[in-house]
C-alpha cells in the first residue's frame, strides 16, 4: 500500500520544550521508530510541520532590526532542516532502504482570501502581555489558544505541488521520500511565468491531502501529539471519535488552527479518491493504518 504521513510538528519539537537540536534529535529519533514500522510493510512517503521551528526562526532579527528573513525562506530552511534529521534517522533505522529529502514548493493563487485572515499558528505559546509586546513591535495578528496566545499567519489553500512529477518517479523506485515539509514552500507565479515565494505557511495537512491524491496514494494518515479527534475537547465530557463522517463534522466546533484543518484535509482526500484517511497520535501509527486506532475520516454514503 502506498501511505502518506504527516508528522504533526510537535513530533520534531514538543510543547514548551526548547528548540534545541539535541530536542529535536531526540524526538525524530522517536517519529522514525514509529514511521519505519510502517514503512517495513509498505510504502511510504513522509511530510512534516515546522510552525514551532519557523516560529523561532522569525524571531531572530537582521542587521537592520527587522525580520531576518521572509515566511517563504523560512519555509525552505525548516524542510531542509528537519528533512535532513528525518532523512539521516531513516537511513539509520532502514539502512537497506534509499532515502530521500525533496525541497518541496507549492503554488498557492495570490488572491486567496486567507492572506486576509491569518489563521495558522506558528511559534511557540506565550503569556499575553509578552505576545502582545511583540506583535505591537513586528505587525504581527495573534491568536488565543488554551493556555496563552500564539502568531497566526495567513495559510492559502495549496494548488499544485511543484516537484510531485519528482515525488512520484522516486517512489515509484522504490525509494522513501520526505517531501511538502510545513506544508511546502508557498510560491506564486506572475504574468511572465516567473515564480516567487510569499509570505505565508501552507497547512501541512492539506499539502498531505494533495500529495496523496496527486502519487495515487491509497492512504493519508495525520500523526499529531494527541490519539485523535473528540468532542467537547478540553471538557469533562471529552469523547475520542473513533469514526467521523466526512459530512457530518462541522457541528464540532473544532478549532480553525488546530484540528480542523486535519478533519478537512482527511475529508478532501477521501471524497477525491475513497482512500483511507485518519488521525492519531505518532505512536500508534500500525495500529491507526490498521483500523483500530485514532480516528477515521470516512464516507456514510
Amino acid at each position: 500500500m502506498r501511505v502518506v504521513i504527516a508528522l504533526g510538528g510537535n513530533a520534531i519539537l514538543r510543547r514548551g520544550e526548547e528548540p534545541t537540536a539535541a530536542a529535536q534529535r531526540r524526538n525524530v529519533e522517536r517519529a522514525v521508530r514509529a514511521v519505519a514500522r510502517v514503512a517495513r510493510e509498505h510504502q511510504v512517503v513522509i511530510t512534516h510541520g515546522n510552525g514551532p521551528q519557523v516560529g523561532v526562526l522569525a524571531l531572530q532579527r537582521g542587521k537592520d532590526g527587522g525580520a531576518a528573513f521572509p515566511l517563504d525562506v523560512l519555509g525552505a530552511q525548516t524542510e531542509g532542516m528537519i528533512g535532513y534529521l528525518l532523512s539521516q534517522g531513516l537511513q539509520n533505522e532502514l539502512p537497506e532502504r534509499q532515502v530521500a529529502t525533496i525541497l518541496t514548493q507549492v503554488e498557492v493563487d495570490p488572491d486567496d482570501p486567507a492572506f486576509d485572515r491569518p489563521t495558522k499558528p506558528i511559534g511557540a505559546v506565550m503569556p499575553e502581555d509578552e505576545a502582545r509586546r511583540l506583535a505591537e513591535a513586528r505587525g504581527w495578528e495573534l491568536a488565543p489558544e488554551r493556555l496563552g496566545w500564539r502568531r497566526v499567519v495567513p495559510s492559502p489553500e495549496p494548488r499544485r505541488i511543484l516537484e510531485v512529477d519528482t515525488v512520484r518517479l522516486l517512489v515509484d523506485h522504490g525509494v522513501l521520500v520526505v517531501c511538502a515539509g510545513g506544508g511546502g514552500i508557498p510560491v506564486i507565479f506572475d504574468s511572465w511565468g516567473r515564480v516567487f515565494g510569499v509570505e505565508a505557511v501552507i497547512d501541512k495537512d492539506r499539502t498531505a491531502a494533495l500529495l496523496a491524491r496527486d502519487i495515487d496514494a491509497e492512504a493519508l494518515l495525520l500523526l499529531t501529539d494527541v490519539d485523535g479527534v473528540y468532542r467537547d475537547w478540553g471538557t469533562k465530557g471529552e469523547r475520542l471519535l473513533e469514526r467521523l463522517d466526512l459530512d457530518r463534522w462541522e457541528n464540532l466546533g473544532l478549532p480553525e488552527g488546530s484540528m480542523r484543518p486535519k478533519v478537512v484535509a482527511c475529508a478532501d482526500f477521501v471524497r477525491q479518491t475513497g482512500g483511507f484517511a485518519a488521525i492519531g497520535a505518532l505512536e500508534d501509527a500500525e495500529r491507526i493504518l490498521a483500523g483500530s486506532a485514532g480516528t477515521r475520516v470516512y464516507s456514510a454514503a
